[in-house]
């Protein structure tokens, strides 16, 4: 069940638009210069400067396209569809706000099906965001929008400069949307006022795994450790061994109560906030067999547009599930690292490069684990 408590931390896009007040009349550029000053980075999971996508956009000088997107295909993600039952009016308003920054002249609600019928009455299109995992990445939104497969789309020309009808198009995540309009409403120097300088404002996550309220969903400002973004969801069921952070394009971190949730902090370990997913694995699970799960949900969630997907994935999650059932054979940790390096920057999308980065990730922090699947025993099964 999803929760919407978040007491001993932050409570902005959470507790509804209602008490901010009216949306303030700002033209384009001062809603492009207030993004900037205040420091807002996409909350999807990419984490670029939203003033950068609107400018781009802006200068176009062409009639433009937004689209917030709500899709959430992360599995282990609830914080997109806790924001639009609790907070919908945030992300309307945000939306306006781009549009105006942008000269849009078509706004679109992009969202699961299961969400439409509590959304019909606001004043925006909906367009339905299929179930899977690469349907909220940015141009498979912008095919969904015009009528064609969600799938990603090659990057040689930016949905900025060509989108949805060819138009210049705007993405943005529904929770970036909801921080927008609070902006706008309270000023960059008040979204300041959370997180840290290099990284301002709070964040949206959802925490899951070996914890008393799995799936509740908390807002904290960036730099907020890792043990009380758990202690907010009635913190640890059991002892834990490691944290996936970032969700399942992120990276595993020890379970250290005292590390930070920045990008800074949690860039040596090859991991970043992302989407706000923290997952707590208890030390009689095996890093490795989780890993090998979500590697082989991976492979088949892509769109199988490219080798690295068709073929490199499948075969890393196989490689990996050998050595998760310790069916050992020679040089088998080297060759899931080789296929991982193998399939990184070589797609048409990123999904192989965030698969990698995972599986990379688990060799790092399961190291004793694999020590010991190779010699045929399982350090989980011994703490059970």
């Amino acid at each position: 069940m999803t929760s919407t408590s978040v007491a001993p931390l932050e409570q902005r896009l959470l507790s509804g638009s209602g008490r901010h007040g009216p949306l303030p009349d700002l033209s384009g550029p001062d809603i492009i210069a207030m993004a900037r000053e205040a420091g807002l980075t996409g909350r999807g999971g990419a984490g670029f400067p939203v003033w950068r996508k609107l400018a781009a956009v802006a200068a176009s000088g062409r009639p433009a396209v937004v689209i917030a997107n709500a899709a959430e295909g992360e599995p282990r993600s609830a914080k997109d569809k806790t924001l639009l039952a609790a907070a919908p009016e945030l992300i309307v308003d945000g939306l306006r706000l781009v549009a105006r920054a942008t000269g849009a002249q078509a706004t679109y609600l992009y969202a699961p099906a299961a969400a439409h019928d509590s959304l019909r009455n606001l004043p925006v299109e909906l367009r339905t965001a299929p179930d899977a995992f690469v349907a909220g990445e940015e141009s498979a939104a912008v095919a969904a929008v015009t009528g064609r497969g969600a799938v990603p789309a090659d990057k040689r020309i930016r949905i900025t400069e060509s989108g949805a009808g060819g138009a210049p198009t705007l993405v943005q995540n529904v929770e970036t949307l909801a921080h927008l309009a609070l902006i706008a409403r309270h000023g960059p120097g008040w979204f300041r006022s959370a997180g840290t300088a290099d990284e301002p404002g709070t964040f949206l996550a959802t925490i899951g795994g070996a914890v008393q309220r799995p799936g509740a969903v908390v807002e904290a400002g960036y730099g907020v450790t890792l043990g009380d973004l758990i202690a907010a969801a009635g913190g640890p069921s059991f002892r834990l061994r490691a944290v996936l952070i970032g969700g399942y394009h992120g990276g595993w971190v020890p379970a250290d109560p005292a590390l930070p949730v920045s990008r800074a902090a949690l860039a040596p370990y090859g991991a970043s906030p992302g989407a706000g997913v923290v997952v707590a694995l208890p030390t009689v699970s095996c890093g490795l067999v989780e890993t090998s799960r979500i590697a082989t949900y991976l492979a088949r969630e892509s769109a199988g547009q490219c080798g690295p997907c068709v073929n490199g994935l499948p075969r890393m999650a196989q490689t990996l599930a050998d050595l998760a059932a310790r069916r050992s054979r020679p040089g088998l940790p080297a060759e899931v690292e080789r296929l991982a390096r193998l399939v990184t920057g070589r797609g048409a999308c990123r999904h192989p490069d965030g698969t990698a980065r995972l599986v990379l990730s688990a060799m790092r922090t399961f190291a004793p684990d694999v020590t010991a699947h190779l010699h045929g025993h399982c350090l989980a099964e011994e703490a059970r």
